[in-house]
This record gives structure tokens, sequence and C-alpha cells, in this order.
């Protein structure tokens, strides 16, 4: 596992199995093909896009709604820890209500695992992904009953890293947090269960683009024989930091072959599936079929999508995403260069952990960032929250810059 330490120099795969801890990873296409084919529900009209080239992203609309300059982020697996969200619900009523409301949900005590550990049971990918949805719901409670805080006033994009995108959903009135608890728990099972241990595999590939990385796994993707395995782009977290994902043979030469092609650095991840490539169809059918039973409202405030790297506020659009996004590419460093171009200064993560805002300040050293998953963080943004009249609150999110300045 890679250290903890600097957020944006770690690797983090979305989808952590049994004993996986500290990585994150992603997607983009439905079969995680270089080339996508997307239906545009606003115009009717079928659209193909690719990978952003490193450095650039799809460019914002200039004057539409989306003006305001804050934007919440949600992390994925890889940030749960024994002991998240324990001092929150300490802190605050409205967390510990929350937390109940998940147990209650799951007809599970997932708090006291999340609490109290043990570690091996709460990396479990069924229980990391409620779990990390239920601290960062429980961060959003809190803004809104202890301080009045209103997405929809506050804010002008969500987005989340994987599953991030349902506690995003979430904070964003799209799903219930009952039902984002329920399809997180089927979504970990379902993806766990896809490909038989040992068959799959994942690495990272440090020092490399995105372009780069396609080039490699192409090649890792012919075997020996002239036969054809899985290999593709997983996640394309920031500059230099891309995650691959296939069949652990493929995956073994494409480490092999980024060595030369320039990669700093080629890390086999501690991981027991490929998530997010073509071999996590299976889960994906699963999450169709849940998704299809489960009502998803309009959010109050658009989502920044992992398959498009866009916003959209169209219920069957995100429907569709969240299905395709179990078997494709998360194209975050794309997602957040979106974000800038929609002239957000400002990205609060948002629940465990600090890698998110790690990443985004990789991708732009300019755009403000903050976490806030501890007490102590929570009342530090509400305090400088309430400087101003509540009135003034949207005015003060167009002015953008509410966390310190940090470092990536």
């Amino acid at each position: 596992m890679m250290t903890r330490g600097n957020g944006a120099h770690r690797v983090e795969p979305a989808e952590a199995g049994k004993g996986e801890d500290r990585y994150y990873i992603g997607t983009r296409s439905r079969h995680n093909t270089s080339l996508q084919r997307l239906l545009d529900t606003d115009t009717g009209t079928v659209k193909t896009t690719r990978p952003a080239p490193a450095g650039r992203g799809t460019t914002a609309k200039q004057g539409n709604a989306h003006r305001m300059k804050r934007a919440f982020v949600f992390p994925g697996q890889g940030s749960q820890f024994v002991g998240m969200g324990m001092a929150l619900a300490a802190a605050f009523a409205p967390a510990q209500r929350l937390f109940e409301e998940v147990d209650d949900a799951l007809s599970q005590d997932l708090s006291r695992l999340m609490f109290e550990g043990p570690q091996s049971d709460l990396t479990l990918t069924e229980n990391a992904q409620p779990a990390l949805m239920a601290v960062s719901l429980a961060v959003i409670r809190v803004l809104e009953e202890e301080d009045g805080f209103s997405p929809a006033r506050d804010l002008g994009f969500v987005a989340g890293h994987s599953l991030g995108e349902y506690s995003a959903l979430a904070a964003a009135g799209a799903l219930s947090v009952a039902d984002a608890a329920r399809l997180l728990k089927l979504r970990g099972r379902a993806m766990q269960r896809a490909v038989p241990v040992g068959e799959g595999a994942m690495a990272a590939l440090l020092g490399v683009d995105v372009g780069q990385a396609q080039v490699i796994a192409r090649k890792a993707a012919r075997g020996e024989n002239g036969s054809s395995e899985v290999c593709a782009i997983a996640n394309d977290n920031a500059p230099g930091q891309v995650v691959i994902s296939g069949h652990c043979r493929a995956v073994e030469r494409a480490v092999a072959i980024a060595r030369a092609h320039g990669a700093r650095r080629s890390i086999k991840l501690p991981v027991s599936a490929p998530f997010h490539s073509a071999l996590m169809a299976p889960a994906a059918r699963v999450m169709e079929e849940a998704l299809d039973r489960v009502a998803l409202n309009p959010p109050v405030v658009p989502l920044v999508a992992n398959v498009s790297a866009a916003a959209t506020s169209e219920p069957r659009r995100i429907k569709r995403g969240l299905v395709e996004q179990v078997t494709a590419m998360v194209r975050w460093r794309e997602s957040v260069l979106f974000l800038k171009s929609a002239g957000v200064e400002e990205v609060v993560e948002i629940g465990a952990g600090h890698v998110l805002a790690g990443l985004v300040k990789r991708v732009d050293p300019e755009i403000s960032v903050c976490s806030l998953g501890t007490p102590p963080e929570l009342e530090a943004f509400m305090k400088r929250l309430s400087v101003l009249p509540r009135v003034a609150r949207s005015e003060d999110n167009r002015l953008g810059s509410s966390c310190a300045r940090r470092g990536g």
C-alpha cells in the first residue's frame, strides 16, 4: 500500500476488496474503450467522445446557470479507516442520526464496524462503499442542520470519485440516504463477485499521461500467442497518475511495457478484482436492474459525471452514467478541468480523507481546496460561512476562495 502523506501523490483504486486499503481508481466508457458514444438526452443526439489529452478537458458553456464558484466532491473507496465518523457522531447529533439511518436501511450495525473495526471487515467492498457514503452524508447533514447550509443555494456543482457519485447524488437530493446505502451495498457485492479472485489485476502508472497509458494498455492487451485480453485505463486521476485494469497477465505486461515508455514507477496494486474494466460487465448489469427500481430525482445542483466529465441534472442520463461507470474510466482529471472552466474557484472534499483535495491541486494548483471530515474542520468551515449574512452566501460563493490555499 502507498503511504498516507500528501494526497496528490497517492494512488487510489476506487473499489477495493478485502484487505485493500489506501488507493483510488475510477473509470470512463461502458466497456472502457478509448472511443465512447454517449446519447445527449438534452438534445437527442449521439455524440462521440475521447478522453481529453493531458492539460485539456470539456469546457463549460459560459453564461449558463452554473455560475457559482464552490463545488463539493466526494471520495471513493480507499479512504476508509477504522474509527472514521466516530468523532462526528460524538460531536454532532445530526451525524449520529445519519449513521443510525444508514444502519436501519441496511439492517446492519455498519456504524459499529466503522467505529471499531476490524479493518479486514471494513475494507470488504460491500462494507467500505456504504460506510464512506455515510461519513460524507453525515458531514452534509451537520452543515444543513447546524448551519443552515443549502446545496441548492451554496454550491455550483457536486462530483464524486466512483462510489462517491452516489454520495454526491444523495447530498444533492437526487437519491434518498436509504436508497444510496442499499445501492452501494449491492454495488460492492456485485463488483467483488464479477471476476474470480486471481483473474484480474490493477496497476498504477506514475509519470505517464493518459495518451501514453492508452498506448501501453493497447500493447499489453495483445497476448504472446496473438490472443486478446482486457487491459484498459481505469482512472485518469491527475497529470502523471493513471491506473490501468484488466486481466492479470495483461496488466503485468503493461507494467513491464510502461518502463520502456518512460514511466517513473509502475506499481501493481493489491486489489482483488479488475475494477472499472470490461471484466466488470456482470456487475454493471446488476446495477442497471437495481437502478431501474429506484426513484432518482433531478439533483438540486448539477453533477459532474465520471463518464462524461461534464455536468448534468437529467435523471435518465445520471442513471445511465452510474451503470456505465462500473466498467468505465473515471475521468477525474477532466472533471476538475471542467470545474475550472465553469468558474469554480473552491473545491471542498466531503467525508473521510484528503485524497481528492490533493488530486485537485495537482490538476490545477490555482483552485482553493479544503477537506471536511472532522469536527474541527467542520467547525472552522461553518464559522467562516457564518461571518457573512445568510443572504450573502451565494455572492460569497461566486467570489470564491473560502478554504486555505493548500499546496498539493
